[in-house]
């Protein structure tokens, strides 16, 4: 069986891509670094890095070995900071950014109590759906849903957010209730206009994967409160977050119209700026956000 510690090693090895390095970063020396890389290897039954006198390289086994051995390293390192956070004083500034909806649902309230946990801290939070440039702009933290393309920022997952295609009962009751997701082509489908993939492209699964079925209305919106509010109103279906609409379920006040069926589901992550060691005020920061979500988990 593969040591943690060993585990954690490796990466640091991929990471910095030397082992003089990683011996000077734990004090250790070049070949206690290269026995335990060793015996990684053979516990594994694997070559893991190609070593010759001018680099390392990663071999295939390697690579996949990373993947896993690099979460390791970092849950090590955010367990480790979570317990010395709590006996050191969290201060400074932190600008952020979070969206419109989950700003509304929960982060206000979150990021507020952060700070009255650490007098010494101050955060201005900005809710907005555009991705702003962490670097340019001087961002701590965004966070974010969809996929990140960006290799210099560092993304940790929160939870996903499931989508639905929600209207009240009184537009059901008006003009029916659409039983199969080619019947939202005879409705008035209110959209979403900050959607990636588009507003009128809605997702459904399907017995070979999911598909898309193009959808038309009256109404569009690049803010979700509206078209919450106009699917209160009666006017049409709509398909947003469930986490917009969950307590409108629970009252009754709107009905999920496809469960199980919509395929829409995007991660929610916190973004950050690469480095090798954020601040451990962004990392107690994102443990008290994500906290906050997986209490809340059954609205996503």
């Amino acid at each position: 069986m593969a040591k943690t510690d060993d585990l954690i090693l490796f990466a640091q090895v991929v990471e910095q891509g030397s082992f003089s390095k990683v011996a000077e970063l734990n004090s250790l020396t070049n070949s206690v670094v290269s026995k335990r890389i060793a015996r990684l290897e053979a516990d594994l039954g694997v070559q893991l890095l190609y070593r010759t006198t001018r680099k390392l390289t990663v071999s295939e086994a390697g690579k996949v070995l990373y993947q896993g051995a690099k979460n390791v390293k970092q849950a090590a390192v955010e367990a480790i900071d979570a317990v010395y956070g709590y006996g050191e004083s969290v201060t400074g500034h932190v600008k952020m950014s979070v969206p419109t909806i989950s700003g509304d649902l929960l982060l206000a309230d979150a990021v507020a109590e952060f700070c009255s946990m650490h007098p010494g801290l101050t955060v201005d939070m900005s809710l907005e759906n555009l991705f702003v440039d962490l670097v340019e702009d001087g961002y701590d933290l965004v966070i974010r849903t969809g996929y990140l393309e960006d290799s210099s920022l560092i993304a940790r997952h929160i939870l996903d957010s499931q989508w639905v295609i929600c209207a009240a009962p009184a537009y059901i009751a008006s003009v029916g209730k659409p039983m199969t997701p080619e019947d939202l082509v005879t409705h008035n489908c209110l959209q979403y206009a900050y959607q990636t993939t588009g507003a009128s492209e809605w997702e459904f699964k399907g017995d070979s994967g999911n598909y898309i079925v193009k959808v038309a209305g009256n109404f569009s919106t690049d803010n979700a409160a509206a078209l919450r509010k106009a699917a209160l109103g009666g006017y049409g279906l709509a398909y947003v977050p469930r986490c917009l609409v969950y307590q409108d379920f629970l009252k009754g006040d709107l009905i999920d119209v496809f469960p199980k069926r919509v395929g829409k589901k995007l991660g929610i992550y916190a973004v950050y700026p690469f480095t090798r060691q954020p601040p451990r005020k962004i990392r107690l920061l994102i443990e008290h956000i994500r906290e906050r979500y997986l209490a809340m988990r059954e609205c996503f």
